[in-house]
């Protein structure tokens, strides 16, 4: 269903004032990761206790990203993007002010619904810009999240160098309301519709099968990955996933098209985002390692945490230059190129890191060359998503593409600490220069896993139009034929 087509802003517009709510977005997730020895000792609690920062945020996003895709699919993406960042101001409050690590983990869970400002954005962007500027549109606001990852590790590491974790929390308060005014003020509602509801039963099985694993993946460092608890809780969630499945098919207004996931361009795509969330969090967790580790390791550099986080941020800053270089490759090549190129040259980069992280100019220089690659995936990915499934269901199909890249990012982060935890050298308390190596190695390994998994994409499939070609032209939208083959 669509309403009335009325005068549409300028795409331009549109387009910082979603970038700017991907940046908030990925500013305060990032920032909680060289702050989190400080916000445990703030908060009085161990290392694992303070794991669940990051772990409850995941499984929220897990759960809710979807969930809002849907909901903005039904009510309107603006009016749901609204909310999606209001929830993260209120979550953010809520973590800034928290007494104990208890309400610590419900601000955080409240601050996962920002888990649905990408898809919600990338399904207005499809709403409103002309077809030709779709992909690159789309590119953009996939690649402000790696800005904003970039500047997080930065003001991460000067509140916990020089203030609190807390401030932290009141940042991303501010930056929420304001993108969430910015919003409301400067951005059109969507003009598409697909009635329904809500399937509140799916989303409660989703959240279990989703959470089980997590946590065991989350506490599989203090348990042992063959301890009988971790396996049992990934097969418990294995098992529910798939009764999840099977529930879905049988669901009226089912919470995802479980056809459109098993769709080949978008199954394959979603097998990517999995690989690379893995392989990009490897050289975040152990470039940082490397920099504040001291010089007795005989690798450490014996830096703080914002020297890291410096260190970091031109791989972050690269990926808005390399943002319009994949819309434009996809444009011109089909997504395909970008996606397999990126996984290529991201694994060029962490082998390169692997074979030479002996000074910091090194480890800032070859870190830019993974990012490069992981932007080209990052633009690609949802555009990929963008292309194969109908207008009235990109919310929920980049919805759940952006939760798989989730569970790869924590699948990766436990596998690489686990690397470097059975690394640890008995003289220092850190892991060897080896236990670093293999960890690098590792990371590259999935990524080039993942560029031959995208080999598997067809060249060319389905197409889009601009919301105003589609409704002055009377017609909607088809769907794709989901049937796993190339067209």
């Amino acid at each position: 269903m669509t309403d009335t087509l009325a005068p549409r802003p300028h795409p331009a517009r549109t387009l910082l004032v979603l970038g700017f709510g991907a940046v908030s977005y990925a500013l305060v997730q990032t920032a909680i990761i060289p702050a989190l020895s400080d916000m445990e000792a703030g908060l009085h609690t161990s290392p694992e206790a303070g794991a669940w920062a990051v772990t409850a945020f995941l499984i929220s996003a897990a759960v809710l990203t979807p969930v809002l895709g849907r909901l903005g699919d039904m009510f309107g993406r603006r009016r749901t993007l609204i909310v999606a960042m209001g929830l993260f101001a209120i979550g953010s409050v809520i973590s800034a002010l928290a007494p104990t690590m208890a309400v610590m983990v419900i601000g955080r869970v409240v601050q996962g619904a920002a888990g649905g400002a990408l898809p919600l954005s990338f399904a207005i962007i499809r709403d409103e810009f002309p077809r030709d500027r779709v992909a690159q549109g789309v590119a953009l606001v996939a690649a402000t999240t790696g800005i904003g990852g970039g500047l997080g590790l930065v003001v991460g590491g000067v509140m916990s160098d020089h203030l609190s974790f807390r401030w932290i929390f009141w940042i991303g308060a501010a930056l929420a309301a304001l993108s969430a005014a910015l919003v409301a003020l400067l951005v059109p509602e969507t003009p598409n519709r697909k009635p329904g509801r809500v399937d509140v039963r799916g989303a409660l099985v989703l959240a279990v099968g989703v959470t089980l694993p997590l946590i065991a993946i989350a506490r599989a460092n203090q348990w042992g990955w063959g301890a009988p608890q971790t396996l049992g809780l990934i097969a418990a969630g294995l098992v529910v996933l798939a009764l999840w499945t099977r529930l879905e098919r049988a669901t009226p207004h089912a919470l995802a098209d479980v056809a459109l996931l098993r769709y080949r361009p978008v199954l394959v795509t979603n097998v990517t985002s999995v690989f690379m969330g893995f392989a990009t969090f490897t050289s975040f967790l152990i470039v940082p390692l490397i920099v504040q580790a001291p010089t007795s390791t005989g690798y450490g550099f014996g830096g703080t945490a914002t020297t890291s986080a410096l260190i970091l941020l031109p791989g972050a800053l690269i990926m808005m230059v390399m943002a319009p270089v994949s819309g434009a490759m996809g444009r011109r090549f089909g997504n395909k190129v970008p996606l397999t190129l990126g996984c290529g040259i991201c694994a060029l980069g962490l082998t390169l890191l692997a074979v030479e992280h002996n000074t910091e100019l090194e480890l800032a220089a070859f870190h830019v060359v993974n990012m490069m690659g992981v932007c080209l995936t990052y633009a690609a990915n949802p555009n990929l998503i963008v292309d194969a499934v109908p207008i009235d269901r990109t919310g929920e199909a980049t919805g759940f593409n952006l939760v798989l890249r989730s569970v790869g990012s924590s699948l990766g982060a436990q596998l690489t600490a686990t690397v470097l935890s059975g690394g640890v050298l008995v003289a220092t308390g850190y892991p060897s220069d080896e236990a670093m190596t293999r960890g690098f190695l590792m990371g590259a390994g999935v990524a080039m896993a993942a560029g031959l998994v995208a080999f598997a994409i067809p060249r060319r499939f389905g197409t889009h139009v601009s919301v105003g070609e589609e409704i002055a032209a009377g017609a909607p939208l088809p769907a794709p034929v989901l049937v796993g083959t190339e067209r």
